[in-house]
Parts: C-alpha cells; structure tokens; sequence
C-alpha cells in the first residue's frame, strides 16, 4: 500500500556526500544520491562506517561535537589510521526540489584531546554558472554568517578565503562548537536554521526487537526512538491522532504476518504502557515480550516508514534481519514509497532485498589492497542496467557474481577481471 502524498511538502534532498579519514573512509565520493539509497558490500568494506557518518553528524547536532567525538574515541579511533589531516565531512542538498544546491562542509581536528571545528562553511551558487557565495564561514569558533532569506543579494561574490565583515562576524564561545547549530537558533539566519533543522530531525535507526518488548512510562509519543524501546508510545500517539493512519499499518500487517489483527497500547495501573498483539483466532491478545522479533521488527519498520510526519532522513541498518526472505521486496517497496516524503538509506547483505532495487539505487562497497574504502554505483557496472531492462534481478546478478566486486571469498570483496561466458 504506497502512501497519500498530496498533503506533503517536499523534503529536503542530499545530493552529495565527501567523507575524508573518517575510520577506513579515507577519502569517499558519492555522487547523485537517490531519495532511496542502498549500501552493499562484505562484512568490514564500509557500510556501517558510512551509515556512522549521519548518525555522527546528527549526534554532533542533538549533543554536541565534544560529545560525538569522545564516543568514539576521539582522534585515535575516529581518524583514519596513518593519517594526521582533518576529518572531513561534506553535504550538497537541497531544500526543495528546483532550489540552489548549498554545500555545507565541516572540518574537525584534535588539539589536547579535545575536537576544534578546523573549517565549517555554507556557500550556494547564483544560477547555474555563477561563481559560489559562502554565506556562512567559520574556523576555530571565529567568523562570519551573513543574514537573510537571500543571503548573496550584497556587494560581491566568494571568490577565496572570505573577508570578514564586522558588521556579521559573530564569535563563539568555544572552537569545538558548531556555528550552524549556534546560529541556527536565530530567526535572522533562515537558510542557517533550515540545515540545522534537517540534520536535527534525521533518525539514524538501530532498531531491536528486544527494545521494543519494554513497558515505557504511558504517554503519547511523536516520533520513534534510535532503538524502539518508545513503540508503545508512537502506537498510543497514532491511536489518538492518526487512527487512519494507524489502521493503515494494521492493514500492511495483515498482509506480513499472518493472523495478525491489531495491536494494542493500553496504559497499566502503574502507569506503563502494555503493547499487547491480537493474532486470530484467539480472543485474549500476546503481550509483546512474547511476540516473534520478526514481528516486533516489522512493526517497528511500518511506523517509522509511515509516519504522518516523518523525518526528513532515515537510516536503517540490515533492514533483513529477523523477516522472512519473502517479505523483504515488499519491504523495499514500502521504502521506495515512504521517500515521496523523506530521504532514506539502508545497509544489506539481503539478495532478496535488493531484487527490488533499481542500480541507480544501489552503490557497492568494498576495501581495496591499502585497507581503504571504495564504492561504485551498480548502474556504472557495465552490462548491469541491461540486464535489469530485460528483466533480471538485482539480487540474483548479484549473487551469481555479475556485478565482479563486493565478493567477500573473492579477493575481500575488490574489483575482479569480467566474468567470461554469462549470457
């Protein structure tokens, strides 16, 4: 069942992701990213450390640099091993479809254990062949923003280093803070507020089962948690402001699991909730701690795909875990559908998931000879794109070593010579 669209607006879109010696993404491109794109590859080519950079970014937003960075380790984990340069972090997107593509670029390095903001910088081009403005530019919490809705409509155009207006410089407090999120809090830096406001809102999912069996303190919830444990909540929520929308997701259930009537959210004495699964023919339902993960799983992954607001960014790891094989292209559809609203990227090891997938979708990661990530586009795979045109599977190429890389018994997954023989 795809999803009404007509009383959305359209989300934001990142078009472009640079990551340089962020762990073994010593320096990664992708280019002409998808509203749904799927990263597959072995087990150690990259993909969860890609999957890291949002959720890094989007914990850099919600509790601060010093925060993300000593989570995970600091520059001495974090940093691509042998490397001593910045890590580099850099965005192009678009509000909305048909606006200028802005570039935020965020560079971080260490000094007495702590992370300084080396580079953050905003810049969008006049039309299409003007020369960049950076209308926001930053190092060590010294620089300038300048305000606006049209923040380019001044004297001159960027064409170096910026220089500095009194008038628009504005300090911050400490080099490890990010201006974005600083003066993105203020209604005379709109352009400002509106990348603040995406990156916050992105969910970075880790769903597990075993978190969604909980009995959360009652109250309704809008949005998902990173691990579920908050379900009953957005199920209680859904129930009071969305019932539609909440059968809706009944109904898909139905059509995973079967026997599957409904589910229930009911607040106890105590004042938890109860998730409780009514399953057919039986009058009383089964409290979700005794549930299958697959279907807590599934659950879990509808109310965050249909989500009457969702969030302008999701992330999913290894969507396949826990479901049937069977469910998994419907599954992907669901995706696929729900990014008429959002934008959204999945890890895989699943054929099965990827059977629904178009090339353009999917980019295969794998580490070359020095340790380093590398990734290629599936429709830049030559004989790839003519092969789905004609009807084979994405998942099926894949696994009978069409796309001559990502082969984790093969040379760890690089690049191998083309098959010979295949019709």
């Amino acid at each position: 069942m795809n999803l009404t669209t007509s009383q959305y607006t359209a989300p934001a879109r990142i078009e472009y992701l640079k990551v340089q010696n962020f762990r073994a993404l010593r320096e990664v491109e992708f280019k002409e990213l998808t509203p749904l794109t799927v990263l597959l590859g072995p087990n150690g080519s990259g993909k969860s450390t890609v999957f890291d950079v949002f959720a890094f970014l989007s914990e850099c937003f919600e509790s601060g640099l010093r925060r993300a960075w000593d989570q995970r380790g600091r520059a001495k984990e974090l940093r691509t091993r042998g490397n001593i340069d910045p890590v580099v972090i850099e965005l192009k997107y678009r509000e909305q479809p048909g606006t200028r593509l802005i570039t935020y670029h965020l560079a971080i390095d260490e000094d007495r254990n702590r992370p300084v903001v080396k580079e953050e910088w905003l810049q969008w081009r006049r039309g299409q062949h003007g020369r960049p403005f950076r209308f926001l530019d930053y190092r060590e919490g010294q620089g300038r923003a300048v305000s606006g809705e049209q923040p380019d409509e001044l004297d001159t155009l960027y064409s170096g280093p910026i220089q500095l207006d009194p008038r628009n410089e504005v300090p911050l407090q400490s080099p490890d803070l990010l201006a974005v999120n600083a003066l993105g809090q203020f209604a005379d830096h709109p352009r400002v507020a509106a990348l603040r406001d995406f990156i916050t809102g992105w969910h970075v999912s880790y769903l597990s089962a075993d978190s969604a069996r909980g009995q959360p303190e009652a109250g309704p919830q809008e949005r998902l948690s990173k691990s579920g444990d908050n379900l009953a909540n957005v199920i209680q929520h859904l129930a009071e402001q969305y019932p539609e929308r909440l059968n809706q997701i009944f109904e898909v259930l139905r059509q995973r699991v079967p026997r599957i009537e409904r589910v229930l959210s009911e607040v106890m004495p105590d004042g938890r909730l109860l998730l409780q699964i009514k399953d057919a023919p039986f009058s009383n339902p089964v409290l979700a701690r005794f549930a299958s993960d697959g279907t807590l799983k599934i659950l879990a992954y509808l109310v965050l795909l249909y989500d009457p607001e969702p969030p302008p960014f999701i992330g999913i790891e290894e969507p396949e875990n826990f479901l049937h094989p069977r469910l998994l292209p419907e599954l992907a559809e669901e995706c696929r559908a729900a990014c008429e609203r959002t934008q959204l990227l999945a890890t895989t090891h699943s054929p099965f998931f990827l059977n629904a997938l178009r090339p353009k979708e999917v980019r295969v990661l794998w580490r070359d000879a020095e340790g380093y990530t590398q990734t290629r586009r599936v429709a830049d795979i030559p004989g790839i794109p003519e092969f789905v045109e004609e009807g084979a599977y994405l998942g099926h190429l894949w696994m009978e070593g069409y796309f001559n890389l990502g082969d984790p018994l093969d040379r760890h997954g690089e690049p191998t010579p083309p098959l010979e023989g295949r019709g």
